[in-house]
Order: structure tokens, then C-alpha cells, then sequence
């Protein structure tokens, strides 16, 4: 069954808030129902317009980043959905038989309720 305990989220916190520097992005990171660890990204130079379909807010698919993002979005997003599973994510779901195991679900937000996401800018030349 999966599961997120405080030290899941502590060990895996350092990663993941190395991404969101790495990018220039700003975020949280929670816990829901003790088994999903959700980043709400609120603000950075990433531009998600073209993505985000009309909406303030708005959840990323795991399953369909490769497909429905490009250029530093889909980078920033795969190198953050990397870093929430951590070295001991599993994954042994078998649809077909309607049985899923694994260590815990990700919820990647773009914006979040009532708070829209807050694009930057570009980032500057260091």
C-alpha cells in the first residue's frame, strides 16, 4: 500500500528543492492522505501558458509528460518527477487485475487553488 511518512518527505525534500533552484522555480512540498507527496509549483521562468489550456491551476500527468511538453518545461518536469519518486519509488500496478503496490503516488501543480501560477520571466545571464 503506498505510503508517505514526515521522514520520506524530509529525505526526499533536498532533491526535489534542488530541481525547483536548478529551474528557478518556486514551490511546496506536502503530504495528502499519507500516501500522495505533492509539489504545487507556484511561481518561475518557466512559461507554462501554452500547456495550461485556459486554467490558473491546473494538475501534470506524470504519465504524459514526455508527450504533452517540450523544451525546459518537459526537462524541468521530468527532472522533478525524478527526484519526487527518490532511489525507492516502486511501481508493481497491474491494471488488468485491478491491483496496484506501490511506494506512493506524486501530484505535480502547476498553480493551486486560487493562487494561479505567477510566470517571472526569463531567467537573467549570471
Amino acid at each position: 500500500m503506498a505510503y508517505v511518512s514526515a521522514e520520506m518527505k524530509a529525505k526526499l525534500a533536498p532533491a526535489i528543492k534542488a530541481v525547483l533552484k536548478k529551474y528557478g522555480m518556486k514551490g511546496t512540498i506536502s503530504v495528502r492522505d499519507n500516501m500522495v507527496l505533492v509539489v504545487k509549483v507556484r511561481e518561475g521562468v518557466i512559461d507554462f501558458n501554452p500547456f495550461r489550456r485556459n486554467e490558473d491551476d491546473y494538475n501534470v500527468n506524470p504519465y504524459w509528460i514526455k508527450t504533452n511538453y517540450y523544451g525546459e518545461a518537459r526537462d524541468f518536469l521530468l527532472e522533478l518527477k525524478a527526484a519526487m519518486e527518490g532511489p525507492e519509488f516502486f511501481c508493481e500496478d497491474d491494471a488488468m487485475t485491478d491491483y496496484f503496490h506501490r511506494s506512493h503516488y506524486i501530484d505535480i501543480c502547476i498553480g493551486y487553488y486560487k493562487k494561479p501560477y505567477i510566470y517571472t520571466g526569463a531567467k537573467e545571464a549570471a
